[in-house]
């Protein structure tokens, strides 16, 4: 175990500067940051040319565990994130079981202490009645509610059943807002279909805009702390443009970014199945000036890896979601490169939002006292993303073949070096996240 780290001589990111100098983690901890720091280190870092920026914390993935492992588990998971400089993550609940209960919970967290070589926690998922264990569960990062289809009993759509979750208790809830009405209607409508580009037919725009604007109210009239989860349609992003209350937050994710119908499902069928679906250019270019002004608040993955045997499967029978907990980082630091955003925007939207939303104390920048949760990147690298590349266990990713521009080359958790250039160092594992700060209204 490494006590102590020394980066010297490296450009540094955090918060609204980017600075040379150095910096020294001890115990875990970012003792100092400065220059011509004393040069007493186990491990010296003084490469040239290369970027230092914090750890990205990952708010949305599906790691599988338990229940489905030969799709991924918390070992192959983690050291994807760790690939893709991602140094914590929140796993979602529809796992088998369902993550409902605490001692689930408590099971999974044991799991990934023994697993995981980047920082976890873990959401509880809400049912129609399960709100003790929702409002006991201790350290988590919130209540997750599927408003839309999802993985029998997780699915809360009911006005009723959500106002009664909303009601009763404090801490955060995260959706997936999707009417489900609407989006069974259209199953029904599109039944005999064998196209996968009408999925994004029977997942309409509007059915998420109706959801959307259902749990923004409840939020409102019951004060109570929202976060929005994969946000795809340029009308939720004007909606949300408009409202004022401070209760509200919510992401996006990379491919709801830089990919678009009808040509992603033209080429790639099935893989390009997930739920909210990604929707036309239109939607794309209104969800990145969303992120740009401010109204979306942070990048999250919606990681939800499944083999290629399953993706292959006629549409209908195919199962929705793509992996991405290893590309988010590598694409985002190909659009500092394109001049589309800057690093500071990128460390803003992938490590500073995320600690603020979810109340993580201690992450998310580089400065004195914060968790050595950091990434070492290559803004010269270049790279091709190949499916023959991935970590991730479902070998695949949805921009295979696509060309990138800056690269992630190590990344150290909790002062640990866990990943550097394809190498991993699994004796090291991830810690619990604390879930503590509070969120300040805007």
């Amino acid at each position: 175990m490494l006590e102590s780290v020394l980066f010297r001589n490296i450009e540094i990111v955090s918060g609204e500067s980017i600075k040379t100098g150095d910096v020294l983690v001890k115990d875990g901890k970012i003792a100092e940051v400065g220059w011509d720091l004393p040069r007493h280190a186990e491990l010296i870092v003084e490469d040239s040319g290369l970027t230092l920026m914090p750890g990205v914390i990952d708010p949305h993935v599906h790691l599988r565990e338990p229940g489905a492992t030969h799709k991924e588990d918390l070992e192959s998971g983690s050291k994807a994130a760790a690939s893709g400089g991602v140094t914590s993550f929140f796993d979602m609940p529809n796992t088998t079981p369902l993550t409902i209960t605490s001692a689930a919970v408590a099971h999974k967290k044991q799991l990934a202490s023994q697993k995981s070589i980047v920082n976890y926690n873990f959401y509880i998922g809400a049912t129609v009645d399960n709100l003790d264990e929702l409002n006991t569960c201790e350290n988590i990062p919130g209540i997750k509610i599927f408003m839309g289809s999802s993985t029998g009993s997780l699915l809360v759509d009911r006005k009723e059943d959500l106002a009664h979750i909303f009601a009763n208790g404090s801490r955060l809830i995260a959706v997936h807002a999707e009417d489900e009405a609407m989006v069974q209607a259209n199953k029904q409508r599109y039944s005999e279909s064998t196209d996968p580009a009408d999925h994004l037919l029977i997942r309409e725009d509007a059915a998420a805009l109706k959801a959307t604007k259902l749990a923004v109210s409840l939020a409102d009239k019951y004060n109570r702390r929202l976060h929005i989860l994969h946000l795809t349609t340029i009308e939720e992003a004007l909606f949300l443009e408009h409202h004022a209350s401070g209760l509200v937050t919510t992401e996006v994710s990379p491919q709801h970014l830089l990919l678009w119908a009808p040509d992603v499902y033209s080429r790639l069928g099935n893989l390009a199945q997930i739920n909210p679906p990604i929707r036309t250019k239109r939607h794309a270019d209104g969800l990145w000036r969303a992120l740009k002004n401010g109204v979306i608040n942070c990048i999250a993955t919606d990681h939800a890896p499944h083999t290629l045997d399953e993706k292959m499967q006629p549409f209908g029978k195919a199962p929705s979601g793509m992996p991405g907990i290893e590309t988010s980082l590598p694409l985002m630091l190909n659009l500092v490169n394109q001049n589309r955003c800057t690093l500071k925007d990128v460390c803003r939207w992938m490590s500073e939002a995320p600690a603020a939303i979810f109340g993580i104390a201690g992450k998310g920048k580089i400065e004195v006292g914060f968790d050595a949760d950091l990434v070492l990147v290559d803004m010269q690298g270049r790279t091709v993303l190949r499916n023959s590349s991935t970590v991730s266990r479902s070998g695949w990713t949805a921009f295979d073949g696509h060309k990138i521009h800056g690269l992630p080359i190590a990344t150290f958790v909790n002062g640990q070096m866990v990943y550097r250039e394809g190498d991993f160092f699994t004796d090291i594992k991830g810690k619990e996240i604390q879930i503590s700060a509070p969120w300040e209204r805007r």
